[in-house]
């Protein structure tokens, strides 16, 4: 059903979004809001864990909007119970809603049944929601229920009709023991507009999405239903058409405030995979993964509580050891739609350190204010929005830097345009400024299939050439490549397929480029037989690279091999591939245990690793600092020195440099 994929029938019209020239002014904030927004109560817990858990154990404020009731079919199953079940949805969303309370109270360090404050809070166009908040000394958590029905009268999916069609409006669900007595009315201009209204409200720096563009997944129809997936998509419909309406808000939010001369709001913005998880390795290790299933057992709470709410106590058939024992594995993983790092970093001539990345969703730089300072200045904009929030880079051989972007040229609802493209800001002179976005357009020839693209890498080959890479529709590679006179070649396809998003590509002392992915069962390989050759896809005859578990970081050693760095499913442990020769030699990472992808650095004639250890924080292996970021950090090495670039909870890049010195090189 191409609606719940937020596809888009014939009469289209064209889309108004933010202005993508360069120069606007950038708010800054130094207060970190976290928002969040789910289709249903329990998306974040499944999907966004631990990443939000993290950001209230530092302290950051959330605001959780839930834009459906999650009523589904009003009936709160309890498993092992023999009799009737009764459908009330009223009633369901309101247990629901009290789970969330649960959840959320222990995720603050609180009991489990520690009263909330209940109220109603205004929103744009005169409408009214739930708004349930909950402090514990200076952290605190706000869940706004906006209760949208999951069906219409006529028992379609409420919200991808919502997104669709014209002519649809849909009334809310009051659920019981509420403080709200009437329904709302919603059509689709009305829920982008209370999005818009809730985010200038509350400034926030951090934004968590679903996904908007979820995996082709094509299943029979029996499977379909079990995996509680739209048809040919790998996700729920609702998540799908909540993360359209997101992101059009945000993309709303920055033209509005744009306007007349006004600042970019300073964001980062996050998008989740969802049912995703069901088909791919799970990247979880034991200890994070018991932590993360934990705070669902509160949510899917017990009949037999005593928590006050009449409706009931959670989400019955969710609560227990039930997330861990489903076979969907939903809760086993966490993905992000656009992985790689944010910021990249890049060393300036001069010894400084230059940063690209996303804010507003605008491609922005920030320079450190004098070598080894460990401060930027103020972010310089970039413009080519509205941008994916992971940029690609490159260096050309005269030192200019070239940056990628995934670009939503569109995105809009009831027949309008749903659009991706890749674009290129090229930099005009070294250190310099940079010449006008261009368009690279897109491996894929239908709008349905250019948006399930990923995220652009790149890198400059040992003859020049700059090579551009992105996973496609059929979970592939395409390519598209840069003369050295600087004209491109046409987009055409590596071949390849099932490989996840996070390719990374690399260069060996021979100038060949390689470009390693995280499939299935094994990691995909590309590379050339010589510098001027076409990149190809290397089908390994002997034994197989091992299962990764997340993406694979490439590195090339100072003896002109190459080594993959990536994680074993289900486990925290790290290994290195050298997976130049015909057996691949594999050997453990010591003391690197965590979860997600890792940067690797040669320096000293050594490697150095930037990851996650298993509670989140950020580190560089060896060295005993510790930091929060958003997504995935940078390792960048320069002048023998080693330093970490990520970006942190209040939307502004920070710098670790945990040896200030040039590190000795090694003998031999």
């Amino acid at each position: 059903m191409a609606t719940g994929a937020c596809s888009v029938p014939p009469g289209r019209k064209s889309v108004p979004t933010a202005d993508p020239a360069p120069g606007m002014p950038i708010a800054s904030s130094r207060r970190a809001q976290l928002m969040q927004i789910l289709a249903h109560p329990d998306d974040d817990l499944y999907f966004m864990n631990p990443d939000t858990q993290q950001m209230l154990d530092a302290g950051v404020p959330l605001v959780c909007v839930y834009v459906t009731a999650g009523e589904h079919n009003g009936l709160n199953r309890i498993p092992g119970h023999k009799g009737e079940t009764v459908a009330d949805r009223p009633a369901y969303s309101s247990a629901r809603h009290q789970g969330l309370r649960q959840a959320y109270a222990t995720l603050l360090g609180l009991h489990q049944f520690t009263a909330w404050s209940k109220g109603v809070v205004s929103l744009r166009g005169d409408r009214l929601a739930e708004i349930n908040t909950l402090t514990n000394g200076v952290r605190r958590v706000e869940l706004v229920f906006l209760n949208l029905p999951m069906r219409t009268a006529r028992r379609r999916a409420a919200l991808p009709s919502l997104w669709h069609d014209r002519g649809i409006g849909v009334q809310t669900v009051v659920a019981k023991d509420s403080p709200l007595r009437k329904t709302v009315p919603y059509d689709y201009e009305g829920l982008i507009d209370v999005l818009v209204g809730l985010m200038e409200q509350y400034r926030p720096t951090v934004v968590q999405t679903l996904d908007p563009d979820p995996d082709i997944q094509h299943s029979d129809e029996p499977t379909r239903k079990k995996d509680s997936e739209q048809r040919g998509y790998s996700d729920h419909a609702d998540h799908t058409a909540t993360a359209c309406f997101s992101w059009a808000a945000m993309v709303r939010w920055v033209r509005d405030a744009t306007a007349n001369g006004g600042e970019v709001p300073g964001f980062v913005a996050t998008s989740f995979r969802g049912y995703y998880n069901r088909h791919w390795p799970k990247n979880l290790p034991g200890e994070v993964l018991k932590e993360k299933a934990s705070h669902l057992v509160p949510y899917g709470g017990d009949p037999s509580w005593q928590c006050g709410n009449s409706s009931g106590c959670g989400d019955y058939a969710v609560g227990g050891v039930r997330p861990l024992r489903n076979k969907k594995g939903w809760v086993r993983s966490t993905h992000h739609r656009y992985p790689g790092a944010r910021p990249i970093a890049v060393a300036e001539g001069n010894g400084r350190l230059t940063a690209y990345g996303v804010l507003g969703l605008r491609a922005v730089r920030w320079r450190e204010t004098k070598a080894g300072s460990g401060t930027w200045e103020n972010p310089a904009d970039l413009g080519g929005g509205p941008l994916a929030p992971v940029l690609g880079h490159a260096a050309l051989r005269d030192g200019r830097q070239l940056l990628f972007g995934l670009r939503i040229s569109a995105i809009g609802g009831r027949g309008s345009e749903n659009h991706r493209e890749v674009v290129l800001l090229e930099q005009r002179a070294t250190g310099g400024d940079f010449l006008p976005w261009k368009g690279l357009g897109n491996p894929e020839h239908t709008d349905d299939r250019g948006r399930r693209i990923g995220v652009p890498v790149a890198v400059t080959g040992g003859d020049g050439r700059v090579h551009l890479f992105v996973r496609n529709a059929d979970k592939g590679v395409s390519s598209r490549v840069r003369n050295a006179d600087g004209t491109w070649a046409r987009w055409h396809d590596l071949g390849g397929a099932d490989i996840q998003d996070g390719l990374s590509a690399v260069v060996d002392g021979e100038g060949r480029v390689h470009l390693f992915a995280a499939g299935r069962e094994t990691v995909h390989h590309w590379t050339q037989d010589a510098p001027e050759e076409d990149v190809t896809f290397r089908e390994r005859e002997g034994e197989p690279l091992p299962v990764p578990g997340d993406g694979v970081t490439a590195l090339a050693l100072a003896d002109g091999g190459v080594e993959a760095y990536y994680r074993q499913p289900a486990s925290g442990r790290l290994v290195a591939v050298r997976a130049d020769g015909d057996e691949p030699a594999v050997r453990v990472v010591d003391k690197a245990d965590g979860y997600g992808p890792v940067a690797v650095g040669l320096a000293a004639g050594k490697p150095f690793l930037l990851g996650r250890d298993l509670k989140g924080r950020v580190q560089v292996q060896g060295a005993p600092q510790r930091v929060e970021a958003v997504g995935f950090p940078e390792l960048v090495v320069s002048g023998g020195t080693v330093a970490a670039v990520g970006m942190g909870y209040a939307a502004q890049p920070w710098l670790l440099r945990p040896h200030a010195k040039p590190l000795p090189v090694a003998a031999g």
